[in-house]
């Protein structure tokens, strides 16, 4: 068959390691799914809408730690994958997006569903590759399996990210009735090994002088997945050097030592400048990806360490607070461990007022959300919620409030909880797709999505597959427009609030969970919350959907509280 080197390509994938695959139908990209349909190692998922599909595919490839396949028609199919494209390039998550085409003699002709399609993606993936057109040749049928390899192996070579490979289709499409798709076992192969980086002696010296010579050393951490390794090293490191080690919810580090910081968004929202002096760090080391702290990124770049090293083996490295003076080539597990060895533990200058300004945090939180009295709202509904999460839950975050909410309150203690979230771009477009990807990678364990309305029915073909998700808990804060925008400054002063930025809207989710089977608990008041909470987080209870219920003006006004009892307990 002449197309023998498309059925290839999953023979190809599927030596790769690649197990995975997420497709949306389409008659051009025919070769492509019966190839992938049929092969026996692969697991293969149809999802119609391709935004959905590719953040679904996202959530997959997120909760496995491996490349995730992509498979569409051509036209603007590949499009809608670009939300998520740019959000597996900027989170490091490898995809391999094949995108059926028409031959390049009917480009820009007027025939239907077909757009330029090379570089699809542009800037926001690793790589593209062109899949030959014709195939017959044995030069051309090699050059094929070559791209394939090349593509996986780019798209898992750190810094992981999105690949395209773009094949043009001539018809026919489909093999004869009857007629079997036979997958070459001696196709080419080309693996590559992982790059291996280890810090010398020398470094090891010089940094480790340079760590006992200075009093006030800080550590930030950036999103990164749950890392246990990391986890021991930067306890063993902060130990050594009594170094307070702070990174949000999305850094996975809460049980990173008795030096771990979690609360600065509380605190350093309330310090005067005079308080915040006694945190400045005169050398700063950070690793991993993006903060959601503005109080932390303002509070870095307010200070201007004298020294700033970033730990990260390969990629570009971004100066996030404007003090970047080391790119330090190494794995952060790596680098931690080698140093921590090097020297007894100590109690640093820089470890006491952070301690303190933790332990305070801690303490004024709990108070607050304790008090009597409060209206319903979705910041405390967020805590309570917050607190009912069930032990190694796989916590995905939408964008907007939700992580924000997170964020500010922290984690119960002790529940070994993952957090995801899509902070590579922080789009709110595929929040509920990337963890319907998750529960269907990883149906024994439970994964819950918090989520505002505007995330949430913005994203509601996420549900629109053929596939069970028992495991997945969607908490929905509903306050019917985006509310965002009544607490943040700017949008809230201006009189077009109401239309032009809240835009108010008056749906619920009972429809949605009606539609696709999902069992549906709305409330409106804290008992009425606390009666569902059990019920709806209950392991053999399946798919399910709780709707808070809450009122935007009551919400932005118990917000403001927030703030000024911050002010009031840190000034």
């Amino acid at each position: 068959m002449t197309i023998q080197a498309v059925f290839n390509v999953a023979e190809i994938c599927a030596q790769q390691g690649i197990t995975d695959v997420v497709l949306s139908p389409g008659s051009r990209s025919a070769p492509l799914t019966l190839a992938f349909a049929r092969h026996p190692a692969l697991t293969v998922r149809v999802v119609p809408d391709e935004r959905a599909a590719a953040f679904i595919g996202l959530g997959i490839a997120q909760a496995q730690r491996r490349a995730v396949a992509l498979v569409c028609t051509s036209g603007t199919a590949g499009l809608n994958y670009a939300p998520a494209v740019a959000e597996a390039f900027f989170q490091h998550i490898p995809l391999v997006i094949f995108t059926a085409d028409r031959p390049p003699e009917w480009i820009d002709q007027l025939d239907g569903q077909t757009i330029r399609q090379r570089n699809l993606y542009g800037a926001h993936a690793k790589g593209e590759f062109e899949f030959p057109v014709d195939t017959s040749h044995a030069d051309a049928k090699w050059h094929s399996a070559r791209i394939v390899n090349e593509a996986i192996n780019l798209a898992q070579a750190a810094p992981a990210g999105p690949v395209q490979v773009n094949v043009p289709l001539r018809e026919p499409f489909y093999p004869n009735a009857g007629e079997e798709i036979r997958y070459e076992q001696d196709v080419q192969i080309t693996r590559e090994l992982p790059l291996s980086t280890i810090v010398s002696e020398a470094d090891v010296a010089e940094f480790t002088q340079q760590l006992r010579t200075t009093e006030r050393v800080l550590i930030v951490a950036g999103q990164q997945p749950a890392d246990e390794k990391l986890t021991h090293a930067l306890q063993a490191f902060s130990a050594a050097f009594g170094t307070p080690v702070v990174g949000d919810t999305i850094a996975n580090l809460d049980d990173a030592g008795a030096f771990a910081i979690g609360k600065q968004d509380v605190f350093l929202a309330g310090l005067s400048k005079e308080a915040k002096a006694a945190l400045r760090p005169d050398l700063l080391i950070t690793f991993g990806q993006s903060l959601i702290s503005k109080s932390l990124k303002l509070f870095l770049r307010d200070v201007a360490p004298k020294r700033h090293w970033h730990i990260q083996a390969t990629g570009a490295a971004a100066d996030t607070f404007r003090s970047l003076t080391s790119i330090v080539r190494v794995e952060p597990t790596a680098f931690f461990t080698r140093l921590a060895a090097k020297i007894s533990p100590k109690e640093g200058e820089a470890v006491a007022p952070w301690l303190e300004a933790e332990k305070a945090a801690t303490y004024f939180l709990k108070g607050f959300f304790a008090a009597e009295g409060q209206p319903f709202n979705e910041f405390s509904a967020f805590y309570h919620t917050l607190a009912a999460l069930a032990d190694r839950t796989a916590l995905h975050l939408a964008n907007s409030m939700a992580v924000r909410y997170a964020n500010i309150i922290g984690l119960p203690q002790g529940q070994r909880i993952e957090v995801f979230a899509n902070r590579g771009t922080s789009g709110i477009d595929g929040c509920n797709s990337t963890a319907v990807g998750a529960a269907l990678a990883q149906p024994n364990r439970p994964v819950v999505l918090l989520t505002g309305d505007v995330a949430f029915f913005y994203d509601r073909n996420a549900f629109w597959h053929n596939y069970p998700t028992p495991n997945l808990r969607v908490v929905l804060f509903n306050n019917h427009g985006g509310g965002i925008f009544r607490i943040i400054d700017g949008p809230r002063q201006q009189p077009e609030l109401d239309e032009f930025f809240e835009t108010r809207q008056t749906l619920t989710a009972e429809n949605t969970a009606r539609d696709f089977g999902l069992r549906y608990f709305p409330v409106s008041s804290f008992s009425e919350l606390e009666a569902a909470l059990p019920v709806f987080f209950a392991p053999d209870g399946g798919a399910a959907i709780l709707e808070v219920m809450t009122d935007s003006r009551t919400n932005a006004a118990f917000f403001e509280q927030y703030r000024a009892a911050v002010k009031q307990a840190f000034a």
